[in-house]
């Protein structure tokens, strides 16, 4: 992993710009990673041991393990057994794009269960008081979507915001990403607000936005998702980008003050050189700062999907990958 942080951080806002790509090949590459690098949507998290715990798409959840962020070890799926009820969505049965955080002293795991191509989905919810394999169990489904819904519940991602209110963005395909508000007492949607917000549409076409992460950086909060087609080796579209709002539930504006919902968002990570379609995107906070921790289809390996981490920077006032 690259160590710039400390020089771009001296940086003025001005200069900070100048560096926002304006064109593809001024993304950066990828920091050095070695090991159990073969990755689908992977989410990290630093323990208080300083270890680093990934958890990405992978049957029952396939999860890796580091102690320097560079070297990555295999490790086992999140369960030493599937819950019974995935396989009333997935026939398989398999699980997708985990996401993990740690709350109130204990790691929690929300996740998708479904088929692909299908919004006969649901997403489930998993706790731990270690985070490693084995030692998850399952507290069963928080939100679903049939055939007839306009919505994908899947790929989920927990906010906890300032205020103590816990609130869960997901989507995949059809109209987009949707929010809803969870009760932290049980980790599920809460009784008294029901409400199912959008915070990003479905780009005209018939392309994707998914990958919801929310984070509040400087007063903002700042929607990360994935946009266009993944999942394609080396013909992979795949990319990522980010609008912000002053509310959580928006709406997210980018940097021209065009709405997610309305097609804007302003481009974090794009295919450049042999890195083809990075997204899948998680923000994982560091002793060095933020990183944006994703996948990619590398083009000198016949589209291998690999973990890709790069630092954040957010003097800007926008996150600018280096």
């Amino acid at each position: 992993m690259s160590r710039k942080s400390t020089a771009l951080l001296a940086l003025p806002t001005a200069a900070l710009l100048a560096l926002i790509p304006t064109s593809a090949t001024a993304y950066p590459n990828p920091g050095r990673v070695t090991g159990s690098v073969i990755t689908h949507d992977p989410t990290m998290i630093r323990t208080p041991s300083g270890q680093y715990l990934l958890y990405a798409t992978g049957g029952g959840i396939a999860a890796k393990t580091s102690s320097d962020r560079t070297a990555f070890t295999a490790g086992a799926d999140a369960f030493t057994s599937r819950p019974s009820w995935w396989s009333r969505y997935s026939s398989v049965p398999e699980s997708w794009a985990p996401d993990i955080s740690y709350h109130g002293g204990r790691y929690l795991m929300y996740y998708s269960v479904s088929t692909f191509g299908s919004n006969t989905s649901a997403i489930g919810l998993a706790g731990s008081p270690t985070g490693h394999p084995g030692s998850w169990t399952d507290h069963g489904i928080v939100y679903t979507s049939h055939s007839a819904s306009d919505y994908n519940a899947i790929d989920p991602n927990l906010f906890v915001d300032d205020d103590g209110s816990w609130w869960l963005s997901f989507g995949s395909w059809w109209t987009g990403i949707k929010m809803i508000r969870i009760d932290p007492s049980t980790g599920k949607q809460s009784a008294s607000d029901t409400a199912r917000r959008s915070l990003a549409s479905r780009p005209t076409g018939t392309k994707a936005v998914e990958a919801p992460y929310v984070v509040k950086r400087n007063g903002y909060y700042y929607l990360f998702a994935s946009y266009d087609t993944c999942c394609s080796g080396v013909s992979s579209t795949y990319k990522v980008k980010v609008g912000r709002a002053t509310r959580v539930t928006g709406p997210y504006l980018d940097r021209n003050g065009v709405p997610m919902t309305n097609n804007g968002g302003t481009p974090v990570l794009e295919s450049h050189g042999s890195v083809i379609g990075p997204g899948g995107q998680s923000i994982t906070k560091d002793v060095d700062g933020d990183l944006i921790v994703y996948h990619y289809y590398d083009a000198r390996d016949n589209g291998t999907p690999r973990l890709g981490i790069n630092l954040l920077n957010w003097s800007s006032g926008w996150p600018v990958a280096y």
